[in-house]
């Protein structure tokens, strides 16, 4: 599943037992070997949908982990990026890795729940880090994210389109969720990962109340599911006031 360059199932038993800021500085080195990594193809759509949008000055990967996302904003942002995680191994991986001449790359370690910017950036985007927050967290992050946008300010993220009942990834992602679970029910500290706690309804009510403008983008490169729908959508949310 992994490749011989990921982490074992030791090493991966380890991390799921830590806490999640420990079990990613554990993961950091061989984080780019996993699965959990966002795919090329969805980072490529996205910065193809955001060079649409407009121009942007200054942007946040926010929860950048090893610094996939940066690189989407480097090709967007004209003046500074910056990536912000917890992690203080996945942001060394990341400070090691990434590569660009311009526009200025900062690395700051800080909790997105406790973002240590006033309203700097003209863009935030996030990759594959929701299943790491509670739907009770989301109005904080929410007003985090909004706190640290100029007026007018774009917060995007892709949100992939849950699998049917019908198909084996429902099944997984379900066994996935129930295991972490029973986790976290018997065992400390929490490591909060859900892939199936992030729907896209509650989170644009949420994005409205956090004082956002909502509107959803198909990734036209992910082609449509049988009912017509989009398998891929990146939420463009404005920072209104």
């Amino acid at each position: 599943m992994f490749g011989p360059e990921g982490p074992s199932l030791r090493e991966l038993a380890v991390q799921a037992l830590s806490s999640v800021e420990r079990g990613y500085d554990l993961l950091a080195p061989k984080f780019d070997h996993t699965p959990f990594r966002t795919p090329e193809s969805v980072l490529a759509a996205v910065a193809k949908a955001l060079a649409r949008t407009g121009s942007y000055g200054d942007g946040l990967d926010l929860c950048c982990g090893t610094g996939a996302g940066v690189e989407v904003l480097a090709e967007v942002c004209g003046r500074s990026v910056t990536g912000v995680d917890f992690s203080a191994g996945m942001l060394e991986v990341a400070r090691r890795r990434v590569r660009v001449g311009e526009p200025r790359v900062a690395w700051v370690r800080a909790d997105a729940r406790a973002l240590p910017f006033a309203p700097a950036f003209d863009l935030v985007v996030s990759f594959g880090a929701f299943g790491h927050f509670l739907p009770r967290e989301l109005p904080g992050l929410f007003a985090q994210v909004h706190s640290v946008l100029r007026p007018g300010g774009c917060f995007a993220f892709p949100v992939v389109a849950p699998p049917g009942p019908l198909s084996p990834a429902y099944w997984m992602l379900l066994g996935f969720d129930t295991a972490m679970r029973v986790r976290n029910a018997v065992w400390r500290p929490p490591f909060v990962m859900y892939y199936r706690a992030f729907r896209l309804g509650e989170v644009r009510t949420e994005l409205g109340r956090a004082g956002f403008r909502v509107e959803l983008q198909a990734l036209p490169e992910f082609g449509r599911r049988r009912d017509g729908s989009p398998r891929v959508r990146m939420v463009v949310a404005r920072r209104v006031v």
